[in-house]
C-alpha cells in the first residue's frame, strides 16, 4: 500500500466502534421511562455484565480523554458508592428476575480510589442483587501509583479476577509531558502484589503518539512490561482533542508525534509483541496464546463493547455510575455525565438516564458486520444478511465507500466475503466506517484512525 494511501486514510477521524451508531448519535429521547420499561422486558435467564464507572481519581493525567474528576478527599468517593449501591437496587428492582451474571467491570477514573472496605461493600452488594456466577470475571481498572496493600487484598479477597495496569510509557521525558511520573519499580510492585492476592490475569495499558515519543522509547516501554509477563496489552493511539477535554491544552502540539511518526510507533510495538509470542486481538489489543480473549479471537467469539475487545457474550449489559453506557437488546442508554446531577436523580429514587438509542433493524445489521469486520478483520456478509432477512448484493452495492476500499488495497472482496489484508489492519476503523450511515454528522467528535 502506497504510504500516501495510507496516510489519507489513517488521518481521518472516525469512531472506534465500541457501539452502532457511536454515543455522539444518542439522543434525549431515550429517558428513565424507557429504560424503565426495557428493563422490564429483559428476559428471564438471559446472560448480563455489569459495568461500574467510578469518575474519581487523585490527579489528571494531561492525555486523559476519561470522564473523571479530581479529589483528594474520600467523602465525596465514600459518597459515591453509596449511590452506586442505591442505583443497583433501583436496577435490580426492575428486572422481572435477577439475570446470571458473569462479567463485571469497574471502570473510570480510578476504581481503586475508593476504601477497601467501600469496594468490598460494593461488591458484596452485587452478589446481594444478582446471582454472580462462580466462575465469572471481575475486572478492575488500576492506576498503580495510588494501588496500597490494602486494596490489593480487598481486591483478592473480593474475588477479582482480572486488572487492567495503566502504563502508558516508562519514558521520563513522556511522563513529564503528560503529567504522570510512574516508575517501573511502581508498576512491578503492584503486580507482584497482585499475583500475590490471587489476581490472575495481569493486563498493562500502553499509548502510543504521546509528546516526545518515538519508536525507540516505545521498544523500551515495551521491554520493561515484558519482564512482567502481562497476559493482555492494549496499546490505544493517543487522542488529542484539547477542544473538548480541556486539560489537553497542557500539551504542545510541537511535542506531538506526526501521523508517520505515530504509525511508526504503533508498527513496531506490534512487531515487538508479537515477537515476543503474544497474539495481535483486533485493532489494539495483544495476548498470551492460551489467554481466554486469544482463544475467543481463535474461535470466531470475540466480541467488541465499551470497554473494547471482549470475551463476553452477553447482550444485556447494565452500566450504574455517572457516565455510564449499558446496552439491552432494545438498544443504549447512557447515564447523566455530571456527578451532581446524578446524584440528585439517584438520590430521589429516579433513574439517571438522560440519553440513548432504540436500535432499528438497519442499526442492528450493520451493528453485526462492523463487530465482525473489528473482531476478526473479515466478515461474511452474505451470512450476516441473510440472518437479518437481507441480500447481501443489493446491500454491498449499495455501501458508497466500499469501491474505493477494495481500490485502495484496504479489503479484498470475494464474493460476499470482505478480507481485511494483514497490510491494511491497522486501517480497520476506515473499513468499519463503510457500514456507517450516521458517519457524516459526527466525524470531528471523532480521533484519527491511526
Amino acid at each position: 500500500m502506497r504510504e500516501d494511501v495510507r496516510a489519507r486514510y489513517a488521518d481521518e477521524c472516525l469512531p472506534r466502534y465500541t457501539s452502532y451508531p457511536p454515543s455522539p448519535h444518542f439522543s434525549a429521547a431515550i429517558g428513565p421511562e424507557t429504560y424503565a420499561g426495557w428493563l422490564g422486558d429483559s428476559a428471564a435467564g438471559a446472560g448480563t455484565s455489569l459495568y461500574l464507572h467510578v469518575p474519581f481519581c487523585r490527579a489528571m493525567c494531561r492525555y486523559c480523554g476519561c470522564h473523571t474528576a479530581i479529589t483528594r478527599l474520600d467523602a465525596p468517593i465514600a459518597a459515591y458508592v453509596g449511590l452506586l449501591r442505591r442505583e443497583i437496587d433501583l436496577v435490580a428492582g426492575l428486572l422481572p428476575e435477577a439475570p446470571p451474571v458473569r462479567h463485571i467491570h469497574f471502570g473510570g477514573g480510578t476504581p481503586t480510589v475508593m476504601a477497601p472496605e467501600a469496594f468490598e461493600g460494593l461488591v458484596a452488594s452485587l452478589r446481594a442483587r444478582f446471582p454472580v456466577a462462580p466462575e465469572a470475571e471481575i475486572a478492575v481498572e488500576i492506576d498503580p501509583r495510588t494501588l496500597s496493600p490494602a486494596m490489593t487484598e480487598a481486591l483478592g479477597r473480593s474475588g477479582v479476577t482480572r486488572v487492567s495496569l495503566g502504563v502508558q510509557s516508562f519514558d521520563p521525558r513522556v511522563q513529564e509531558a503528560i503529567g504522570r511520573l510512574q516508575g517501573f519499580d511502581v508498576t512491578a510492585a503492584a503486580v507482584r502484589g497482585l499475583r500475590e492476592a490471587g489476581v490472575a490475569g495481569i493486563n498493562l495499558d500502553l499509548i502510543y503518539g504521546l509528546p516526545h515519543q518515538d519508536p525507540a522509547s516505545c521498544l523500551d516501554t515495551v521491554r520493561q512490561c515484558l519482564t512482567l509477563r502481562p497476559d493482555r496489552l492494549a496499546v490505544f493511539g493517543y487522542a488529542h482533542v484539547p477542544a473538548f477535554k480541556k486539560h489537553q491544552r497542557r500539551i504542545d502540539p510541537a511535542s506531538l508525534p506526526d501521523g508517520a511518526e505515530r504509525r511508526a510507533q504503533a508498527e513496531a510495538i506490534a512487531k515487538s509483541l508479537e515477537g515476543a509470542g503474544y497474539r495481535r486481538i483486533g485493532l489494539d489489543h495483544y495476548a498470551l496464546p492460551g489467554d481466554p480473549m486469544a482463544l475467543a479471537q481463535a474461535g470466531g467469539r470475540l466480541r467488541r463493547n465499551f470497554q473494547g475487545y471482549t470475551t463476553d457474550p452477553a447482550d444485556l449489559l447494565l452500566g450504574f455510575g455517572a457516565s455510564s453506557i449499558g446496552r439491552l437488546p432494545q438498544g443504549y442508554v447512557q447515564n447523566e455525565p455530571a456527578l451532581r446531577p446524578y446524584a440528585d436523580r439517584i438520590a430521589r429514587g429516579e433513574l439517571a438516564t438522560v440519553r440513548g438509542h432504540a436500535l432499528s433493524p438497519e442499526d442492528r445489521l450493520r451493528t453485526d458486520l462492523i463487530e465482525r469486520i473489528m473482531c476478526d478483520f473479515a466478515v461474511d456478509a452474505g451470512q450476516v444478511c441473510r440472518a437479518h432477512g437481507r441480500e447481501a448484493g443489493p446491500f454491498l452495492a449499495a455501501l458508497l465507500r466500499l469501491p474505493a476500499l477494495i481500490a485502495d488495497g484496504l479489503v479484498r472482496r470475494e464474493g460476499d466475503v470482505l478480507v481485511i489484508p494483514d497490510g491494511a489492519r491497522a486501517l480497520i476503523r476506515a473499513v468499519a466506517a463503510a457500514f456507517d450511515t450516521y458517519l457524516g454528522t459526527s466525524a470531528a467528535l471523532h480521533s484519527r484512525a491511526a
